[in-house]
């Protein structure tokens, strides 16, 4: 087995996580389309949790093929609120609608966690949080994405809750990590138990 955890994603926001608390990560990005496989998903009825897993799941095991014996983990994170999924943002358009429709309103965060060796799940994790996000008025979503740019296109809500997306919320319920894509302790604690990380 490698002495290192393989991350099958492109996030930095993983990354820098894993890194951050001294997991020994590497970045190898599997080549799938997520969109493709998430609207199939939902035209079968599939519920969010679902959704998430499934696409962790297809994230780790594709890039798993690429390193034999080693332990490759997949992460995926929806968001729901009255029973719609969102996506990213296309655009900055895109971005202020779908901060216009979560304004005055709570939203479902679910982060899935799988892990797989040669193709296998090994080791799964889903957790969810629950964010209030307060009224916003259109010149406040304008100037606010204009402050954080391209950042309005890297997570499913257009906001990093560790910066500027703080200020969007009157209320937060649930773990910080899951909030920000990775349910981390579980994911820790199965590190340990595998011996790739000190008990």
């Amino acid at each position: 087995m490698s002495d290192k955890l393989i991350l099958a994603s492109a996030s930095t926001t993983r990354a820098d996580m894993l890194a951050r608390v001294g997991v020994p990560v590497e970045t190898d990005p599997p080549h799938v389309d997520e969109g493709e496989i998430k609207d199939a998903l939902l035209a079968e009825g599939a519920p969010a949790r679902d959704i998430a897993d499934a696409l962790a799941e297809l994230k780790a095991r594709t890039t798993s093929f690429r390193h034999p014996g080693a332990l490759v983990l997949g992460a995926d994170q929806v968001l729901v609120k009255d029973g719609k999924l969102f996506s990213k943002a296309k655009d900055k358009a895109d971005a202020a609608g779908k901060l216009a429709l979560l304004a005055g309103g709570e939203h479902r965060l679910i982060s899935a966690a799988v892990i797989c060796r040669d193709g296998e799940p090994v080791w799964r994790a889903l957790d969810e949080a629950r964010l209030v996000m307060r009224p916003l008025s259109g010149a406040y979503i304008e100037d606010y994405l204009d402050k954080i740019g391209d950042a309005a296109f890297w997570s499913v809500g257009c906001y990093q809750l560790e910066g500027l997306g703080a200020q969007l919320f009157t209320r937060v319920e649930g773990d910080f990590f899951t909030i920000l894509g990775l349910p981390l302790l579980p994911v820790l604690d199965y590190l340990r138990r595998v011996e790739m990380l000190p008990l």
